[in-house]
């Protein structure tokens, strides 16, 4: 007979894992918190990083506030559009992603990664603090694909380039997949619904797909700028297993369960895309 406790997704864990869980911070954020003193236990201060909690019968505080996991943690994804700053708050008021999700249906819900404000695509999200942790790690090598509206037409020498690594400032960029992308191509129009176009300059502009497994910040711009192409307009469709087939722009969707299985193998690394 199975453990109730598992099936319903809590049974005792390490404090630290609790609390990324709950989406109180990631795991080495909730680290912090312990080691200053900051979270309770039944009211009692635990900072020991092995000490171990069951979520079903302990009572977790952090600065005096009671934190709680679901019986399973929530997975969605959001088809981002321009024009949203992918965090979950902002000092300055400006428009976040928090505003198109259900916060309020699900608790300690927040990002994995980030687009920039004026990309769209494919956003995950979770309360799995460990998950999310896992899927942004570099052993994991989780793929990003990218559609990219660029200015002048990339020829085989650039597309070489990408695919050996070209070198950023920063240093080398691991080989990317690229590809120029034809008009009939169902991916050319979501960056370029009225055709390519031409740049002020009258230079023909031309769409590229990209496939890369690395999360550095403009990472896809920095790389089309190093071989002479400036991105125009930024979308992402994919992450690692994940499409955003049927999904409209600005909308959100519950994983289903094959989805949240492929993301279980990539954190538990029988699985590399």
């Amino acid at each position: 007979m199975s453990d109730p406790i598992r099936e319903d997704g809590l049974y005792p864990m390490r404090l630290q894992r609790f609390l990324a869980r709950a989406g109180v911070a990631s795991r080495r954020g909730s680290e912090r918190l312990m080691t200053a003193g900051r979270v309770r236990v039944n009211g009692i201060v635990v900072s020991e990083l092995g000490s171990k909690v069951d979520p079903r019968r302990d009572v977790v505080t952090v600065d005096g506030i009671e934190c709680r996991i679901e019986a399973r943690p929530a997975y969605l994804m959001l088809y981002k559009p321009a024009g949203y700053l992918t965090t979950m708050s902002d000092p300055y008021a400006r428009p976040t992603v928090a505003a198109l999700v259900p916060v309020d249906e699900f608790p300690g819900l927040y990002p994995v990664g980030r687009l920039d404000m004026d990309t769209t695509g494919l956003l995950l999200f979770t309360t799995d603090g460990d998950l999310g942790q896992a899927l942004l790690h570099p052993s994991r090598h989780v793929t990003k694909h990218y559609v990219a509206l660029v200015s002048g037409t990339p020829d085989e020498r650039d597309l070489d380039r990408l695919r050996a690594g070209v070198m950023l400032e920063d240093g080398p960029a691991a080989p990317a997949r690229a590809e120029l992308l034809s008009p009939r191509d169902p991916l050319f129009s979501v960056v370029a619904p009225r055709g390519a176009g031409r740049t002020g300059g009258g230079e023909k502009n031309a769409v590229v797909g990209l496939t890369i497994h690395e999360g550095r910040k403009h990472q896809v711009k920095k790389m089309m700028q190093a071989v002479g192409h400036k991105v125009l307009r930024l979308h992402r469709d994919a992450f690692g297993p994940l499409t955003l087939s049927g999904l409209a722009e600005g909308g959100w969707r519950k994983l289903h369960d094959d989805e949240v299985g492929a993301l279980e193998a990539l954190r538990k690394g029988r699985e590399q895309l």
